[in-house]
Parts: C-alpha cells; sequence; structure tokens
C-alpha cells in the first residue's frame, strides 16, 4: 500500500518545501521599513473610514451565499459538459431539471429582492 502513497508523500513534501522556502526568502530578502504611513490598516487600497468593527448587513452574507451556490452551478457543469456524449439523452434532461431548479431559485431570489443591493 505504501508504494501507491508514494508519490502524495512525495508531493506533500516538496509543497511544502516550495512553500516554506517562499516564505522564509521573502522574509530575508525583502526590505523591511516600517512607517507609520504603511502600518496603517486600509480596505481596497484606500483608507478605511468610520469604525472597523461595525456589524456587516445580512444583506453582505446573504449575497455571498446566493454567489456560493450559484458558483457551485459551474462546477457541476464542466464535468457534465465533458461527458455529454456519453450520458446521453439521461444526462441531457438529469442537467436541464437541475438547470430548472436553479433557474426557479433564482426567480425566488430575485423576486424577494435578495439580489438588490440598497432598499
Amino acid at each position: 500500500m505504501f508504494p501507491v502513497y508514494l508519490p502524495v508523500l512525495i508531493l506533500l513534501i516538496v509543497a511544502s518545501a516550495v512553500a516554506l522556502g517562499m516564505f522564509t526568502a521573502t522574509s530575508l530578502a525583502g526590505p523591511k521599513k516600517p512607517t507609520p504611513e504603511k502600518m496603517l490598516p486600509y480596505e481596497s487600497g484606500s483608507n478605511t473610514t468610520g469604525a472597523s468593527h461595525l456589524r456587516m448587513s445580512v444583506k453582505f452574507y446573504l449575497t455571498a451565499i446566493l454567489f456560493v451556490v450559484f458558483d457551485i452551478e459551474a462546477v457541476f457543469l464542466y464535468p457534465w459538459a465533458s461527458l455529454f456524449r456519453e450520458l446521453g439523452w439521461f444526462g441531457f434532461v438529469e442537467m436541464l431539471l437541475f438547470l430548472t431548479i436553479l433557474g426557479v431559485t433564482l426567480v425566488y431570489a430575485w423576486k424577494k429582492g435578495a439580489l438588490e443591493w440598497e432598499k
């Protein structure tokens, strides 16, 4: 059983060594000149405004969850598309059903206002 998992072990060791080497090289070779301006927190390249510990709106989390749901849909489409000919009509009908359910979900979220950021 060990020879089967040996390539995976070698991959993990090499990947860990590369990651550790990169962290070590950047910390040793990089310039370290912290200034008060560099130590300020920033968000998306601009200075933050207001308190930094505010509660996020529920709409932010709802948008994130909807993004994950509709992003996972693309993950299921790629394997289906690569096996489309082998699956035949059964695969086509199943994917059509999946996309119909996803479409109904999108229309429901749209009608409930989940895609509107400000109301």
